[in-house]
């Protein structure tokens, strides 16, 4: 009787203690952007009252591991996960207000950049990524510096113990982290090969741990031997069945499918419980979806809730959760820095970028210090290779910014190109070198070629850190402009335009940062132009052409900046640009058969000119307003003849094609212009866009006695042009189709197909 009553109260304390000993482990598979679903998960245990002790995860699982580890509750993961900011570092966009301008390059018309490393023996090597790490590097740095300091860099002291999971693809082995830099464990997890580039650990690259293990099951019984597994799996097969349809559009991401969608759901014990949500529909990529993904895995946990319940006896209260996660967080230290850790840099390497930081010895840094001087760095795509962390000194109870120097592409190739239907298809080639010491050397050679257009330009641009960052550059700019040779394949009615232009440009720019969003440039050049024309379009083989020869110096100052989100047809983002120039020409003429002027001239200019353009775009929805404004003021002298004066004075050139065509009533030594933009997204990559401009000359240019030009007192006139054009933008650049209506008589209509980004280089004179 005595031993049954033994027995009997220890299976009463075996039953009363089992829930309180028990403990959970929540695994959480791999998957791109369906990891987001792992969030809903969450909400539906916490709202439950359902305890989890043990965290394991690979790739997105991993990264919504890493969050609540850190002591970050479901809700407020999920309103990262659906912010615009979340995006921006999915996309490699920089966040609002760290776009900084006083990098960034002039617009040219290539569409394919090939990044190498060139080494002092001249091997180059191949670097290539999908995906920009610039903001998610960063993101997650931040973001996790003050949990991993709070455990000790230990991840079984974090606010639940975790386990992320990596890839060593060189000996082929699953690596489990447990320690160390939680950003750091949780960038690894999403480095899928050629989508992210790895970063090292202890000295190793290691990569997404879903190529080995993306449900890491097992890792949850060897590392902590819970009593109930919950396995949640978002990776089972997309496609069922052969893709006959979508296999071409697929193919390009082939390699995401197989290392993200595949997983073993055997792996949970009779004990666990696995959920899998029905996310038929949904990709590795749609990390727009985030909101629809983070509910459907809240409904699919809710379905499994009550077999969670039967085998999970315990539970932990909302309340207690958020009191243990508060007395985590509140040994938090402040984001406080007083120093810069630099790996892979020599000293003068180093003096450079703290300047750019604008470090100093004992004068600590704040966070915001270290965001901008860390965005100011990266808007040079020389450094966007940097990989940054977050440390603690216990000792001076402080932070430091870990600065690594991964594999810098110092050489890159640029191909581009026009094909369209006037003659003005072109190629663009470029290259650029870079040299980093204590100041940073980016040479660089580009050439345009075609029927219309030809060009060839050299700088060499030298940025110095000192005095809050400067830049000096000599450049060499030749421009070649056939207009006779510019033939319209669609509409044949058109007069032939008799002008080539050619001009050359010497000179050197000093540029400097204006705040954030802004550059100032000073510079100084000497122009050689030749401009050879008829003044008539009814020219025959017996006829000479005029030449024109404009010899001198020009120099200036302008400020300006650019967020339009493309380099061509925008419709978010603001650009603007305000200059004073000052020139001074010596004119040499020499008439043609058609002139009414007989014996050469020469004679010397001097004016100055002030121009302002400014145009941005207002995006609601999937509707973009833009409005763009511009204005010249000058006293820019008359030359020999009416047509000299014409082709060389400020011209509005606000379309596509306008810079292919010589419109004479664009054209004015001063004007006001206003324009109106209404764009259309069809779908993200396809726009249909209208856009209307008035155009105002405050002294018309017009005929004098014997070809010579003076003002027209008349100057009542405003001219219109405007277009209606269809536009997606493709991988290789726009294919546009556009409808253009010029207030012109020799150019009233014309239809343009074109397939490249239609860009040139500034003339010597603009």
């Amino acid at each position: 009787m005595q031993l049954a009553k033994i027995l009997l109260l220890t299976a009463l304390l075996g039953m009363a203690t089992s829930g309180y000993g028990q403990k959970v482990a929540l695994v959480l598979s791999g998957g791109g952007a369906k990891g987001i679903a792992h969030v809903g998960v969450l909400k539906a245990l916490e709202e439950n009252n359902i305890p989890v002790d043990y965290l394991v995860g690979t790739s997105m699982g991993g990264i919504v591991a890493g969050c609540y580890a850190a002591g970050y509750p479901a809700d407020e993961i999920e309103k990262i996960m659906t912010s615009p900011e979340f995006m921006k570092w999915v996309n490699g966009d920089l966040e609002k207000g760290y776009n900084y301008f006083y990098s960034k390059e002039e617009p040219n018309a290539a569409f394919l950049s090939i990044k190498l490393s060139l080494d002092s023996t001249f091997n180059a090597s191949l670097t290539s990524s999908i995906a920009s790490d610039l903001s998610l590097n960063y993101a997650l740095a931040e973001t996790f510096a003050q949990p991993s300091a709070n455990a000790g860099y230990n991840f079984d002291s974090l606010f639940v113990p975790v386990r992320i999971v990596a890839a060593d693809i060189f000996t082929q082995n699953e690596v489990v982290l447990n320690s160390g830099s939680l950003s750091h464990a949780l960038r690894t997890t999403l480095s899928v090969p050629f989508f992210y580039k790895p970063i090292r650990l202890d000295g190793k690259y290691l990569f997404d741990g879903g190529i080995y293990n993306n449900f890491p099951v097992d890792v949850a019984i060897k590392e902590f031997d819970p009593d109930v597994i919950i396995g949640v799996n978002v990776s089972s097969k997309i496609f069922n069945d052969y893709p006959f349809e979508k296999d071409d559009r697929l193919l390009d991401k082939s390699l995401l499918y197989m290392l993200l969608d595949k997983s073993n759901p055997d792996l949970i014990p009779g004990s666990g419980v696995y959920i899998e949500p029905d996310l038929r529909g949904y990709t590795s990529f749609d990390f727009g979806k985030a909101q629809n993904l983070i509910d459907s895995g809240y409904v699919w946990a809710m379905n499994h809730m009550d077999e969670i319940k039967a085998k999970v006896a315990r539970s932990s209260s909302c309340d207690s959760v958020a009191e243990k996660r508060n007395k985590f967080q509140a040994k938090n230290k402040p984001l406080k820095f007083d120093t810069i850790h630099f790996h892979g840099f020599n000293s003068k390497q180093r003096k450079y970028i703290s300047r750019i930081f604008n470090f100093h010895k004992n004068e600590p840094l704040y966070i915001e210090d270290i965001k901008t001087g860390y965005y100011r760095l990266v808007s040079e795509k020389f450094f966007r290779t940097i990989y940054p962390d977050i440390s603690f000194n216990a000792e001076t109870e402080s932070y430091q910014l870990e600065i690594y120097g991964r594999p810098r592409n110092n050489f890159n190739v640029e191909i581009g190109g026009t094909i369209a239907t006037r003659n003005i298809s072109q190629i663009y080639l470029g290259m650029e070198y870079y040299y980093f010491d204590n100041y940073l050397l980016k040479n660089s050679i580009n050439f345009y070629t075609g029927s219309f257009y030809k060009s060839a330009q050299l700088r060499s641009r030298l940025d110095l850190s000192a005095l809050n960052q400067f830049y000096i550059e000599p450049e060499l700019t030749y421009n070649s402009w056939d207009y006779i040779d510019s033939d319209d394949i669609l509409i044949k009615e058109r007069a032939p335009t008799l002008l080539v232009r050619t001009d050359r440009k010497y000179g050197i720019n000093l540029g400097f940062p204006v705040g954030s969003h802004f550059k100032g440039v000073i510079n100084s050049a000497w122009v050689n132009n030749t401009d050879r024309f008829a003044n008539t379009s009814s020219f025959t083989s017996a006829d000479t052409l005029d030449r024109l020869d404009l010899n001198g110096l020009r120099a200036g100052i302008y400020i300006s900046r650019n967020s339009l989100n493309r380099k061509q047809y925008a419709n978010e983002g603001k650009a603007f640009k305000l200059s004073l120039d000052y020139f001074n020409m010596e004119e040499r003429y020499k008439p043609g058969s058609t002139s009414a002027i007989e014996a050469t001239q020469k004679q010397g200019h001097q004016w100055f000119r002030a121009k302002a353009t400014v145009e941005q775009y207002f995006k609601t929805g999937n509707h973009s307003t833009g409005y763009f404004l511009e204005s010249v003021f000058s006293n820019q002298p008359f030359f020999s003849n009416y047509y000299a004066s014409l082709i060389n004075a400020p011209a509005l050139e606000p379309l596509q094609d306008s810079r292919t065509l010589l419109l004479q009533n664009f054209r004015a030594h001063n004007y006001l212009t206003v324009g109106l933009r209404s764009v259309y997204s069809i779908r993200p990559n396809l726009n249909f866009r209208i856009e209307g401009y008035a155009f105002k000359a405050l002294e018309s240019i017009t005929t004098a006695n014997e070809s010579r030009s003076g003002y027209d007192d008349f100057i009542d006139s405003i001219y219109f042009t405007g277009t209606a054009a269809l536009t997606l933008h493709s991988p290789i650049g726009p294919i546009n189709l556009s409808m253009n209506y010029y207030d012109d008589a020799e150019t009233k209509f014309g239809v343009l197909l074109h397939v490249g980004f239609l860009l040139f280089h500034d003339k010597s004179m603009d």
